[in-house]
């Protein structure tokens, strides 16, 4: 499932629709968030390497590691960081991301500020301006991939930093004015969920394409430690979790996916679920207040409805008017119905329409074939 959220973000953005966007949530609970978040990075940056994706390079923003951090993170799981400044540039939002040490430094309070190793990142000094914010995106994906139709992915490795200077709905159109941009292929970010209201994360779950939550392993009622066996299970289970994910297709429907991960020297891995796939299934059927299927009672009483057109017979032999009789089975038919005609009428108890030809030259539309003067 991990696979998916990384093969959606990897195809990227059809011609004429929003990028796909991916929401990263966790809690106190589960704080494993930055771990899915480096691993569909690393991803990612395989795939651009590879030439497998519709982006042809990545705009990092950091502000909770340094660019050094990611750099030597990416070297650490196998990739070609040598040719970083072909297919990836950072902006640095770590170092001095409200432009209080570049005060210090013009001052004379302080030593200058250490320049990074890299040469592909670029500092951002004031993290308040979401116009700045998103134009220094723009200009460094445009710089890696150029003012053609290649696309660039972005990468924000938390929200919860810009929230703290920032309103939401300030957020929420940077996020939206990166999506609908024409060279951004895909975007994602991570965001701790317990660190805002509620309606934070609703509206950024509902700006994203695929939500992935990640939830406890195990989990009491009242999220709370009951007993040392609890205990023990915490302990045991705390590297371990579910990841919940929601798809949301462009058609509209909803998927809902379930696995299971745990975190090793700081490498998640991700295994499927024993019996997630059945429960899943289960909890997303619809709950309706009636059965969908019937019951052998129930087919029984339908199999003994009389249909209003079917015809039962009652033990006499049945004809049926095909429309291709003779005249003269028509007309013998008219002269014994005419004849009796009341007779029919008084021993029936039921209503009858008899049609009686005004002439044998009237030729209904059934006496023939329409397809008889068709050469075939």
């Amino acid at each position: 499932m991990a696979e998916s959220i990384c093969r959606a973000l990897r195809d990227g953005a059809l011609e004429g629709e929003h990028a796909p966007a991916l929401t990263i949530m966790d809690s106190l609970a589960s704080p494993f968030g930055f771990d899915v978040f480096t691993h569909v990075l690393t991803q990612l940056s395989s795939n651009i390497l590879a030439g497998k994706s519709q982006s042809g390079g990545l705009v990092l923003v950091a502000f909770t590691r340094s660019p050094s951090f990611y750099m030597r993170l990416l070297k650490m799981r196998g990739i070609d960081v040598a040719s970083s400044r072909k297919w990836i540039q950072i902006l640095d939002c770590y170092t001095d991301p409200l432009g209080w040490k570049d005060r210090l430094v013009d001052s004379g309070n302080n030593t200058p500020l250490s320049k990074e190793a890299s040469t592909g990142v670029s500092l951002c000094k004031n993290i308040k301006d979401m116009a700045k914010l998103f134009s220094s995106i723009i200009e460094l994906g445009k710089g890696l991939v150029g003012q053609g139709k290649v696309r660039f992915c972005v990468a924000i490795d938390t929200v919860n930093e810009i929230l703290r200077h920032a309103s939401i709905s300030s957020v929420s159109g940077l996020i939206s004015n990166l999506r609908s941009n024409d060279q951004v292929s895909s975007i994602f970010w991570l965001l701790h969920s317990d660190l805002h209201e509620d309606r934070v994360a609703a509206i950024l779950g509902y700006m994203s394409s695929i939500v992935a939550s990640i939830e406890p392993l195990n989990q009491s009622a009242n999220g709370q430690i009951c007993n040392l066996e609890n205990l023990s299970l915490l302990g045991r289970n705390y590297w371990k979790g579910k990841l919940h994910v929601r798809f949301k297709r462009r058609n509209g429907r909803v998927r809902v996916m379930q696995e299971e991960f745990d975190v090793e020297q700081s490498v998640i891995n991700f295994t499927s679920l024993s019996s997630g796939d059945e429960l899943i299934n289960r909890s997303l059927l619809p709950k309706v207040q009636f059965n969908l299927q019937l019951s052998e009672k129930e087919q029984n009483d339908r199999a003994k409805v009389v249909l209003p057109f079917e015809h039962q017979g009652n033990g006499k032999p049945i004809q049926i008017y095909d429309g291709r009789r003779s005249l003269e089975d028509s007309h013998n038919e008219e002269t014994s119905v005419s004849t009796g005609i009341l007779q029919t009428l008084e021993n029936s108890s039921k209503g009858e329409i008899i049609y009686l030809r005004d002439s044998d030259d009237e030729r209904p539309d059934s006496d023939e074939d329409p397809d008889d003067d068709l050469d075939i």
